[in-house]
């Protein structure tokens, strides 16, 4: 349909209340966000206008459209896919380790045997999005060519050898002569995660969502659009071709507005894993009763104790912020005791300004080196770019309560000779990783050896940091008897538990 034919139809359809035609023009905004934007609500607006009515484009919608009788659609679409995705999650938690081994081969094969039209695809999101000006840090992450495929098909090797998590008996008690009590690890069931720009996490997720039997519902950011279905059309065909238990297991979501929806089947799904801005964890954790897995921002610090080694950190600090400075992972704000900053600052400086970096510094940093004065907002800011705020302190003690104060409680690090310095720092800073004498940037699933993560989490509760395997399991308890009754255990002369923890 052509713009101007559109903006008429629409129109049309408002002002005679004409809802098949309408549903037609929303179910073209819902698949096309710009036809939404440019289209529909600006011919509401026109209406408005006419009709002196003066609220805003969507009150308006509500007063001369059947919105509910629109959106049915979507709200059908998305429950019929979250039931699916249920019923493949208990054909999942039972499905043998070797046949799930065996999808992430067929996934691996696939991408290989895809990669010209994943390459494809991913090139044409890219041309959309530079015509659409997006950020170059994100048209970085955007890019998944045949370099990133070759890392994609490793990660999968990897997490093939990763052992079993599913099925596994955590703990074992006698409560009593032939009554055993197993804790065993089960999956956690179904789990939505949004993802904005990166196409390789959909294959991560992907993977280990179904080596840890869990079912998936995934949605990507529209800049990624293509590479996502693409990549989503190669895994799918690669799994189900292999064993028809993996149908619905995996299912791409195709529009912000069907994800929303997805967020209020709080009995369908039981987790929400979001990786993306600040602002997209934000307003997914205030409008979902499903637990939210996560972290809503990545502040990450390095100090540079007194007694560190200047040239380690030159090349720890250098890496933190200059290796790939778009990820949550890179670090945001360093901090360096007095003791060291007239020395170390100018060799620090000197690497940024080789790199690009645009610092920013307290009164003390601005009086040792070239930069722009920090504001109190710097210290809590998650640039994702090369901005680096700097501030001297005078104690580890300050650096600790700056960092607590300040960091996001993902990702902190100190750089120091000191071995009572370092274990204080790593004991005290209450973040979900800790370093010592190593970047912020080894923050990954991947590099923890967990094979590939889902996110990282600063949760205290279930999973904390890379979430790889291991995180997306729970346990459940089963209890095996000989006809045993609670009666036998209750009143006088009653039976004693033995509570005998066994190997």
């Amino acid at each position: 349909m052509a713009e101007t034919d559109a903006e008429i139809a629409t129109t049309m359809a408002i002002r005679i209340k004409n809802q098949t035609i309408l549903r037609s023009v929303v179910s073209t905004s819902i698949r096309c966000p710009e036809v939404m934007t440019y289209i529909f609500f600006p011919a509401l607006t026109c209406l408005r206008r006419d009709l002196g009515h003066t609220g805003t484009e969507r009150k308006v919608s509500e007063r001369y459209i059947d919105t509910e009788s629109i959106f049915r659609p979507v709200m059908d679409v998305v429950r019929t896919a979250a039931e699916q995705a249920r019923k493949a999650s208990y054909l999942l938690s039972s499905m043998e380790l070797k046949i799930r081994d065996q999808a992430l081969s067929e996934i691996a094969q696939a991408l290989e045997a895809n990669k010209d039209k994943i390459v494809d695809a991913n090139r044409r999101d890219l041309v959309a999005a530079e015509r659409a000006r997006i950020a170059p840090a994100l048209i970085k992450r955007l890019k998944y060519d045949e370099v990133k495929i070759e890392e994609s098909i490793r990660s999968i090797s990897s997490l093939i050898e990763q052992e079993d998590v599913v099925g596994k008996v955590l703990s074992r008690t006698e409560l009593d002569d032939g009554l055993v009590l197993d804790k065993v690890s089960c999956p956690i069931g179904v789990i939505g995660v949004v993802f904005e720009s990166r196409p390789d996490a959909l294959v991560q997720i992907s993977c280990l969502c179904l080596r840890s039997g869990n079912a998936v519902l995934l949605k990507g950011g529209t800049e990624a659009r293509e590479t996502n279905e693409a990549l989503a059309h190669a895994i799918n065909g690669a799994i189900t071709g292999l064993d028809k238990r993996f149908v619905h297991a995996v299912q791409l979501l195709s529009t912000r507005e069907e994800f929303h929806e997805l967020l209020k089947h709080d009995d369908l799904i039981d987790l929400i894993i979001p990786r993306g801005s600040n602002e997209l964890v934000r307003a997914i954790m205030d409008s979902t009763r499903i637990p939210v897995l996560g972290h809503a921002a990545g502040i990450c610090h390095t100090y540079v104790d007194k007694a560190a080694d200047m040239d380690m950190a030159v090349r720890v600090c250098c890496d933190a912020k200059v290796q790939y400075p778009a990820v949550c992972n890179a670090m945001e704000t360093l901090l360096v005791h007095s003791d060291v900053a007239d020395s170390f600052l100018p060799l620090m400086a000197t690497r940024y300004a080789q790199a690009g970096v645009e610092l920013r510094g307290d009164q003390k940093v601005c009086k040792i080196i070239d930069a722009s004065e920090a504001t109190e907002d710097d210290w809590s800011a998650e640039y994702g770019d090369l901005v680096l705020s700097l501030k001297v302190v005078e104690s580890l003690d300050e650096a600790i309560d700056h960092i607590n104060r300040y960091s996001s409680h993902h990702t902190d690090a100190i750089v120091t000779t000191d071995e009572a310095a370092a274990h204080q720092f790593l004991d005290r800073v209450d973040s979900s990783s800790v370093m010592w004498n190593a970047s912020t940037r080894f923050a990954d699933g991947y590099r923890y050896g967990l094979g590939a993560e889902v996110g990282i989490s600063t949760n205290k509760t279930h999973a904390r940091g890379p979430v790889g395997l291991e995180g997306l399991v729970i346990y459940k308890y089963l209890l095996v008897g000989n006809g045993h009754v609670v009666a036998d255990y209750a009143g006088k002369g009653a039976r004693r538990f033995t509570h005998r923890r066994l190997q």
